[in-house]
């Protein structure tokens, strides 16, 4: 386990938390507690990776928007009530969207519909990715630290610690994606078909 997460783990931080990547990163906090990762390190990716897919996801809102509410219609459902959201809480949201669960995407999204500028976007979307890495980030190093206390060597449970986590977090996004998809009206899904064909 040490030699793949020294040689892929930052990787896939990279990767995870360009995406809703909430439970890599406390992962890989507790892979940093346990000497495989640097904080530092962990911290810098987990930025690095959300930064990029909030910008992303903010540049589709800003020149795809029709597109993407093709693919994901779904979206338009919450878009209203998020392109409000967006117009009058704007500083505080850019900043702190990351830790609304289900809106890691859609948000970035909105404030490219509403035309938020780029550079104030940008920004602001710095500063929240920075606070977001290091809370997420210094929670799982702590986390890891509270179970040594209790259970004293992690070098013990660590394989069976990583699994519980990994499944708990693959439950929540099945979850999540189960109730995304039942929310999609049998309009959507018509439209979809004659669309196909």
């Amino acid at each position: 386990m040490e030699a793949f997460l020294q040689t892929y783990g930052y990787w896939a931080i990279l990767i995870g938390t360009f995406l809703e990547g909430e439970t890599i990163l406390v992962l890989a906090g507790l892979a940093a507690h346990q000497g495989y990762m640097t904080l530092e390190g962990v911290i810098l990716c987990a930025f690095a990776g959300s930064l990029c897919g909030d910008q992303m996801f903010y540049f589709l809102g800003r020149r795809h928007s029709d597109f993407m509410l093709h693919r994901r219609p779904a979206w338009r459902e919450k878009l209203e009530r998020a392109n409000r959201l967006a117009d009058r809480f704007q500083t505080p949201l850019i900043l702190g969207f990351r830790f609304l669960y289900g809106l890691r995407t859609l948000m970035p999204f909105a404030f490219g519909i509403s035309e938020v500028p780029v550079l104030r976007f940008v920004w602001l979307n710095v500063i929240g990715a920075g606070i977001w890495a290091v809370v997420f980030g210094v929670a799982g190093y702590l986390f890891g630290s509270a179970l040594e206390q209790i259970l004293g060597n992690l070098r013990h449970y660590e394989r069976m610690l990583f699994v519980l986590v990994a499944v708990a977090g693959a439950m929540v996004w099945i979850v999540y994606i189960y109730r995304r998809n039942s929310r999609r009206t049998p309009g959507d899904e018509r439209g979809r078909d004659k669309e196909t064909k």
